[in-house]
């Protein structure tokens, strides 16, 4: 197979998101209120429990009031927020305005790192003319963090499940990534994290590459060694 386009999952497969207590202490330094060390800790205990972070542990039990939303919320932009702020909200916290600081905080490119592989993945592919999309199941608009860590210029087209309100795996969302790239679906491998969501391009003839969702220090070359470009592996 010559691949001629490759679409990437965002979170878990070209960048991954803060720890949840980095997350907690960077809304908690810019905005306040002090909290002891018990307090902290309890708090970032309990938020990462919630599965509150996006991006981070998955909640150990969705409430009730919002469980009817969790399946379709990368659908809008206004439910992820609902979503997460209602996870968050689960959590007392010494001030209201935090469960909204933390959610804006997410969005952050500061919040988010590259995989140490992504910039020589993503180049090699550049320069061996293969297109390039990012297909994420997502409620904000990812760009700037592209933008923010030198990435952007070596993405040609973004496909996010709030922009469509269609989420992974529905083979919707592929097909218009690789209609944005004009290539043939069987000329595309789709590369993520999560063999449910992002396995749904297989639906279509995509070749499908998975990694492992580990932190960037415990992964540092798990795209390389998927050999989407001769020569880099």
């Amino acid at each position: 197979m010559r691949i001629k386009g490759v679409l990437f999952d965002f979170s878990g497969t070209l960048f991954r998101i803060e720890s949840v207590r980095s997350w907690l202490h960077a809304v908690l330094t810019e905005r306040g209120p002090t909290m002891d060390e018990a307090e902290f800790e309890r708090c970032a205990r309990e938020l990462e429990a919630a599965g509150a972070l996006p991006g981070g542990p998955v909640p150990r039990h969705v409430p009730a009031s919002l469980a009817p939303l969790w399946a379709t919320r990368d659908e809008s932009a206004e439910l992820h927020r609902r979503v997460y702020t209602g996870l968050a909200r689960q959590v007392p916290l010494p001030d209201a305005g935090l469960y909204d600081a933390l959610y804006e905080r997410h969005m952050s490119p500061d919040a988010w790192r590259p995989y140490p592989d992504a910039a020589e993945v993503l180049g090699a592919l550049r320069e061996a003319g293969t297109r390039v999309g990012v297909v994420s199941n997502i409620g904000w608009d990812l760009r700037p963090v592209f933008r923010a860590h030198g990435l952007d210029s070596l993405v040609d087209a973004y496909v996010l499940s709030f922009e469509h309100g269609v989420q992974k795996p529905d083979a919707r969302l592929f097909h218009t990534a690789c209609t944005l790239l004009g290539q043939n679906p069987a000329d595309v491998v789709m590369v993520g994290d999560d063999r449910h969501a992002d396995g749904g391009a297989a639906a279509l003839g995509c070749d499908v590459r998975f990694v492992r969702h580990l932190p960037v220090e415990e992964r540092p070359d798990g795209l390389r060694m998927l050999q989407l470009v001769p020569g880099v592996a």
